[in-house]
Formats: C-alpha cells, sequence, structure tokens
C-alpha cells in the first residue's frame, strides 16, 4: 500500500510514491525512550562521586533508642516499662526532653490501647507537645 496507482493519459498505470508517513513507529519508538528515561532518571540522582574530607568530630548518634509511651486499656500511662501516674507525667516528659538528645528531637513511639477514648490519647499527647517532644509516631499492627 506504500504505492499508489495512478491512471495515465495513455492508459498506462504508473506507480508514484505516496507522500505520506508512517508515524506509528515513531510513535512506538518515542514510548520505549520515555520508559527508559521515567525508569532511569531516578538512579542517577545518587550517582556522584564525591570524596568527603577528613575531619575529628565524632560521629552522629544514629542508635539514640525512641522513648516509648503506652497507655493500656485502663489508661495506665507507661514510658518505656515503668508506669507514671497522671499528676508526674509532665514533669517526666520534661526530664526526658532535657536529657542530650539529636538537634531535631528525641522521637516518641506512642502505643495506645484501641478500646480508650480519643480524648485520653489526645491529652497525653498534649503533655508530649507541651515538653518539647514534638517527633510522635504512632504504633499500630497491621491487619493479618
Amino acid at each position: 500500500m506504500a504505492m499508489g496507482v495512478h491512471a495515465r493519459r495513455g492508459g498506462r498505470s504508473r506507480r508514484a510514491p505516496m507522500a505520506e508517513i508512517n508515524v506509528t513507529p515513531l510513535v512506538d519508538v518515542m514510548l520505549v525512550l520515555l520508559i527508559i528515561f521515567m525508569v532511569t532518571a531516578p538512579l542517577l540522582v545518587a550517582g556522584v562521586p564525591v570524596d568527603l574530607p577528613q575531619n575529628r568530630a565524632a560521629p552522629l548518634d544514629q542508635q539514640v533508642k525512641p522513648v516509648a509511651v503506652s497507655i493500656d486499656k485502663n489508661g495506665a500511662i507507661f514510658i518505656d516499662d515503668g508506669a507514671v501516674a497522671e499528676a508526674a507525667l509532665p514533669t517526666k516528659l520534661a526530664a526526658i526532653a532535657a536529657q542530650s538528645a539529636p538537634p531535631e528531637g528525641r522521637r516518641v513511639l506512642l502505643r495506645a490501647d484501641r478500646s480508650l477514648d480519643y480524648g485520653r490519647v489526645m491529652k497525653v499527647m498534649g503533655e508530649l507537645n507541651r515538653a518539647g517532644l514534638n517527633r510522635v509516631a504512632l504504633v499500630s499492627v497491621g491487619e493479618p
């Protein structure tokens, strides 16, 4: 179908080339190239080799254990494994915040029983915020 048939005056037919471009292969190639660039572009970002200078500073402590604050189904509050009275919670949290911590703040893992009401959990989160412990992660269990 690439050649067209045109009649001449003498009754003879002559095949002339069509002046149309088939763009389907061009589109196919462009889509494949687009996919290749989309896959490889994120991999190229971190590929710059850098020779870092030496220094005498101590490495950052990446192994800081987060503080675990737990609230059981009865509403009792625990910091790590020790029980804490509700009245003593602000002073305990202030002491934890005052300890040496990373510059961005100490991490807190908040675990609360699912049967607790929202207000009880928010009260503890408010005390965490007031003490300056703003990096709070809520702990849950995935569905089986």
